[in-house]
């Protein structure tokens, strides 16, 4: 029988899977490749936050297709890949803890019951058991390539909606997000136009990089100084295999191309 919420200790338990996921943590691309919105899980204690089925498969729990997007994009590239497998409804892992959207009560119009009213240690227990290992786990692969002296370019998985409740429609394909060190970001964009002239591809759509609404691109990429990116597709075009595949060759293409522009201008 489970305890009773006020007497849990921790926000997981042994019935619980671990939050982080690496793949081929060894491969020799210079690309390392994470996804923070790449699960759907819940805590058992957590009572499935009061979320119905319909909406964990929505955009408001996961990134739709990002994961896919991700392994497939890991294979073609011979990446190290790091996942998150639990909801982004858990806890963003692509948010600071002080942000307003790290635990939301309500996203994009559907009520979160199970994150009305938790308490700062309740968040602090689901940031410090599920964010925190993820951002590890990325840390810990990134330091070891440096001691190796492998070169890496951190790419961010991620995709969006292409309309949320109320708002305008969202005419990009692809956004390629950046702040302080737009560099690689701009040869990869350039890159991608070039070879994709028929898709709508732009830089900072729909969302902009900060170091209140991210953490990943400012902790790991700015706060290392390595070329960094995160990308964005519209999630329409990841709902099958078929298109995860064709998105995971488009975006190989251009990355392994902008890599090679990079290196020819160092």
């Amino acid at each position: 029988m489970l305890q009773p919420r006020e007497a849990e200790t921790t926000t997981l338990s042994l019935r619980d899977p671990p939050p982080v996921e690496t793949v081929n943590a060894e491969g020799r691309s210079p690309f390392v490749l994470c996804c923070e919105h790449a699960g759907r899980a819940v805590p058992e204690r957590l009572r499935g936050l009061g979320v119905g089925p319909a909406d964990m498969a929505r955009h408001i729990a996961s990134d739709v297709g990002a994961e896919g997007l991700s392994r497939r994009l890991c294979a073609l590239l011979d990446a190290p890949l790091v996942l998150q497998r639990y909801s982004r409804l858990v806890v963003d892992c692509n948010r600071p803890f002080a942000a307003p959207d790290c635990f939301l009560a309500l996203s994009d119009g559907t009520p979160v019951p199970g994150n009305r009213g938790i308490t700062d240690q309740e968040r602090r227990r689901r940031f410090e058991e599920i964010h925190q290992p993820f951002h590890q786990a990325l840390a810990a692969l990134l330091d070891r390539r440096t001691e190796q002296a492998a070169h890496s370019t951190l790419v961010a998985v991620h995709s969006f909606t292409p309309r949320l409740a109320g708002g305008a429609e969202r005419p990009w394909h692809l956004g390629a997000l950046s702040n302080r060190d737009g560099r690689f970001a701009a040869r990869f964009l350039q890159t991608f136009r070039f070879q994709n002239p028929g898709l709508n591809a732009a830089h900072n759509e729909p969302y902009l990089v900060d170091d209140l609404t991210d953490y990943t691109i400012p902790v790991h990429g700015e706060g290392r100084g390595i070329p960094h990116l995160l990308i964005e597709i519209r999630n329409d075009l990841l709902g099958d295999a078929a298109g995860q595949h064709r998105w995971a060759r488009l975006l190989a293409a251009a990355l392994v191309a902008a890599q090679g522009k990079d290196a020819k201008d160092g």
